[in-house]
């Protein structure tokens, strides 16, 4: 039987190990095997002991409400086409934002409220959860921080998108020609003013009642289908500064050619609202900036270089260890299987196999 030699790196090797340890197979040898097996049986789900953090008690920072059986209405807004509204939901306060006339979109940025540098990052939303986020799902801060900011208690029009940009000046201006119009990345910066935060500090828009979809890799916005009383609810796990605005698109189809107030409610949650959020895991590479190396923000907006930097990479540099695997003619046939002229570079094709097993059947 030939022998093919894997090259891993010592992080993936870490893997192969734990299985090991967890008795999916005897050797390494053996589960890079059974990776070729199952691959080519197409088996994508076994059992396997999980890699898990410590339980996240976040409800420790909830008020506590004189009446937990129901909710309380705390205040309501009604946000006029155009303009948005900074408001503070402190964590176990739930934040409904609802049609009025229907068909509006609406822009949502979300900053923790102790410390502003902690913000909703779509993009790890959408990997999460997809490109069309609702009920059931979380927001995510960015990186190193990711942690559930808040939870999608309740959504009735499920049209929520991850995909588009907040509208700019320069995009109405550069595309239509116009001097001024409203756009949502003005909207955003004039709401978040308030409270001390520059147009810089804008983020990526979490865009409710949005309908959208991708064609040939494009996305595309369609006319979306929402009416008075439709809403999305959203309850805070940590104290935070929410900002939805109206969007203030009015030549693209985003609320249908048309422009419309929302209203803004916010409420403490019912201890059933409370109950409903899925237990959530905490783990050290979450970071706040008590571990960071650099922990200032920076007053000094010109970027120089610190003379007396020595770089300190993680896991590095990466080390590559070799992994015999001895293939019995079935093997052979498996790999044939797994892909048309993967023996041309067996250890690679096999390389590829463990590892797409490995995540397909440990996720």
């Amino acid at each position: 039987m030939p022998y093919v030699v894997l090259r891993l790196t010592d992080q993936q090797l870490e893997l192969v190990d734990a299985s090991v340890a967890a008795r999916e197979a005897p050797t390494r040898a053996e589960l890079v095997r059974l990776a070729l097996t199952e691959s080519a049986r197409g088996i994508r789900s076994r059992p396997h002991p999980r890699v898990t953090g410590r339980p996240w008690h976040w409800q420790h920072a909830i008020t506590p409400q004189p009446s937990a059986g129901r909710r309380t209405e705390l205040a309501r807004w009604e946000i006029a086409p155009g303009t948005g509204r900074a408001i503070e939901v402190r964590a176990g306060q739930i934040l409904r934002i609802e049609q009025i006339e229907g068909d509006q979109c609406v822009d949502l940025n979300v900053f923790s409220l102790h410390d502003y540098r902690e913000f909703m990052h779509v993009g790890r939303t959408r990997t999460l959860h997809g490109l069309n986020p609702g009920q059931g799902d979380f927001l995510w801060s960015a990186p190193p921080r990711e942690r559930a900011m808040m939870y999608l208690l309740t959504d009735t029009a499920h049209l929520n998108d991850t995909l588009f940009p907040r509208c700019s000046a320069a995009m109405y201006e550069s595309t239509h020609g116009f001097a001024a119009h409203t756009n949502c990345a003005d909207i955003q910066a004039e709401a978040q003013r308030e409270y001390g935060l520059t147009p810089d500090d804008v983020h990526d828009s979490f865009n409710l009642f949005m309908a959208t979809r991708v064609v040939d890799g494009r996305p595309e916005i369609l006319r979306q289908q929402t009416g008075p009383g439709d809403h999305v609810e959203l309850l805070a796990l940590m104290d935070v500064l929410a900002i939805p605005n109206t969007c203030g698109n009015d030549i693209m189809g985003t609320s249908n050619y048309s422009l419309s107030p929302v209203l803004a409610i916010l409420s403490s949650a019912a201890r059933a609202d409370v109950d409903a959020v899925p237990p959530l895991r905490a783990y050290d590479s979450q970071r706040t900036p008590a571990q960071f190396r650099q922990p200032h923000i920076r007053a000094e907006r010109r970027l120089i270089r610190d003379p007396h930097y020595v770089p300190d990479f993680p896991r590095t540099p990466i080390r590559l260890v070799d992994v015999p695997v001895e293939l019995s003619p079935t093997d052979e046939a498996a790999l044939d299987a797994v892909g048309p002229g993967a023996r041309a570079d067996a250890a690679a094709a096999l390389r590829d196999v463990l590892l797409s097993w490995w995540v397909a059947s440990h996720a």
